[in-house]
C-alpha cells in the first residue's frame, strides 16, 4: 500500500479517559502547540493511540512545512495565534491501539480498516483525517508526480500484512 507523506510534525496523538496528549517523535509533549488538534482529539473514544502528523496550511491551502515547524516551537500563546493564521490538521497513519487493546501487532489492512472506522465517526469538519492511500502503483507514481507542488513529500509504501513496526525502520 502507497501512502501520502505530509510535510509536517509527526506526532502520536493519545486518548485517554482524562483528555488528549500529543507527543513528538522525540518524546517530547507537544500538547500545548497543537491545542486545536489536541481539542479535536477530544472527539475520540477512550483508549484510541494514533500515529500520524500535523500539518498546517497557508491561506491558498497549500501544506507548509515552515508553518508547521514555527508551531512545533511555539509557545502556548504563540501557538494559538499561529493556528489562526494556519489552521492545523492530524494527518493520522495508523491506529496503534484501539478501545479494544493494542493493534500493533494486527496487520496493516486491519489497523486500516478500524483506523478509517473511526474516523469515520468523528464530526465532518474534524481536523483529524486519515492519509490518503492506495494499493494501485499507478495511482501512487501519479501522486509523487504531481503532488509535491502542494506540499507532499513523498510516497511511503507499506505491506498490508505488516506488523506496526515503531521508529524509523528500512522495510516496512
Amino acid at each position: 500500500m502507497a501512502k501520502l507523506e505530509k510535510d509536517g510534525h509527526r506526532m502520536i496523538m493519545w486518548r485517554t479517559g482524562d483528555g488528549v496528549r500529543l507527543q513528538a517523535r522525540s518524546r517530547r509533549d507537544v500538547t500545548a502547540a497543537w491545542g486545536d488538534l489536541a481539542l479535536a482529539g477530544h472527539r475520540l473514544p477512550a483508549g484510541t493511540v494514533l500515529d500520524g502528523e500535523a500539518v498546517s496550511t497557508t491561506q491558498d491551502g497549500r501544506i507548509s512545512f515552515e508553518a508547521a515547524q514555527a508551531r512545533a516551537a511555539s509557545s502556548p500563546t504563540r501557538a494559538h495565534r499561529l493556528a489562526a493564521q494556519h489552521p492545523a490538521h492530524y494527518i493520522a497513519f495508523d491506529a496503534l491501539q484501539l478501545p479494544s487493546g493494542d493493534a500493533r501487532p494486527r496487520p496493516y489492512s486491519e489497523r486500516r480498516a478500524a483506523l478509517l472506522s473511526l474516523l469515520a465517526g468523528l464530526p465532518a469538519n474534524t481536523p483529524i483525517q486519515a492519509v490518503s492511500a492506495a494499493t494501485d502503483r499507478d495511482t501512487a507514481l501519479t501522486w509523487y508526480t504531481t503532488l509535491h507542488s502542494q506540499g507532499v513529500g513523498g510516497i511511503i509504501a507499506k505491506r498490508t500484512t505488516s506488523p506496526y513496526r515503531a521508529g524509523r525502520t528500512g522495510t516496512s
